[in-house]
């Protein structure tokens, strides 16, 4: 990886700043954004990033505007984490759009929901197209409208045929019924191939996943402060290092995202493991 190699000031004394060339002219100098990049250690990033945009209709609140209101400044936020996770040539963002249970959400709040996420899909595709960007959509589609699921078909069929990183948006998306549906579709592949039914393993279930053939997710991200999954990636999250931020969605931009990752970088993976002692 090669890196421009500019100076900075900090506390009054020089040091090198190594910038990632994919941030060049985006990032500026001697700026805590730039800080942060130059902590950011480009050898161990997390190969899929799966974000909770949480907090857009308390946003919107603080601003005496209506709910959709925040879901329309989030759309900038999506945006703002999909050109940083490319840039850091992240193999797979997943992002939690729309869940089973937020068809109780006010009439109005869903049909602009649905507006929005139509107009985003139609307005971004050229240019993630034009990034090499997968773009694909996960959950019980088909009980989206049909405008919207017309435009997510068109998003998929473009970019079907892209090397980059891959986009998925999670709609009427809840992790429960997509292991249900896993199961079930792994218990009839092992019936049809003759085998008992105790045979099936996690394997059969995971290449029944709305993410199969994705990296199972290493770094799971929640807004607003919450502290919660909502029924998010049960299964792709098992060995995740979660990260929470009060930040509300709307206000979630690059800097988050790098605190994100660093905080990521400090942990220990073990994945059940235990690391082996020092020697003395």
């Amino acid at each position: 990886m090669l890196y421009d190699i500019r100076v900075i000031r900090v506390n009054s004394r020089a040091r090198l700043l190594y910038v990632h060339p994919n941030f060049t002219g985006i990032v500026k100098t001697n700026s805590s954004e730039a800080k942060l990049l130059a902590s950011v250690d480009v050898e161990r990033l997390p190969r899929h990033i799966a974000v909770i945009m949480d907090g857009n209709g308390r946003w919107a609140k603080r601003q005496g505007r209506p709910r959709i209101f925040g879901h329309r400044a989030g759309a900038d936020s999506v945006r703002a984490i999909v050109d940083t996770c490319r840039r850091l040539e992240i193999e797979a963002v997943t992002l939690y759009a729309f869940s089973t249970e937020n068809w109780k959400r006010p009439a109005a709040e869903v049909r602009g929901l649905m507006s929005m996420l139509k107009r985003y899909i139609r307005k971004d595709l050229k240019e993630v197209h034009s990034h090499n960007i997968r773009f694909q959509a996960i959950g019980e589609l088909a009980a989206l409208p049909d405008d919207v699921q017309a435009e997510i078909e068109r998003a998929s069929e473009t970019t079907i045929n892209n090397s980059g990183m891959v986009m998925s948006v999670a709609l009427n998306y809840g992790s429960r019924a997509e292991i249900v549906r896993a199961a079930q579709l792994a218990a009839g592949e092992v019936l049809a191939r003759g085998d008992r039914i105790d045979s099936l393993t996690d394997a059969d279930i995971e290449r029944n996943l709305y993410t199969h053939g994705l990296p199972g997710v290493d770094l799971l991200i929640r807004t607003s402060g919450e502290y919660r999954i909502s029924n998010f990636l049960l299964w792709q999250i098992a060995y995740s290092e979660i990260h929470v931020t009060p930040v509300l969605f709307p206000d979630f931009r690059r800097p988050q995202i790098f605190e994100a990752i660093l905080d990521y970088q400090k942990r220990e993976r073990r994945f059940g493991d235990v690391k082996a002692a020092a020697p003395s």
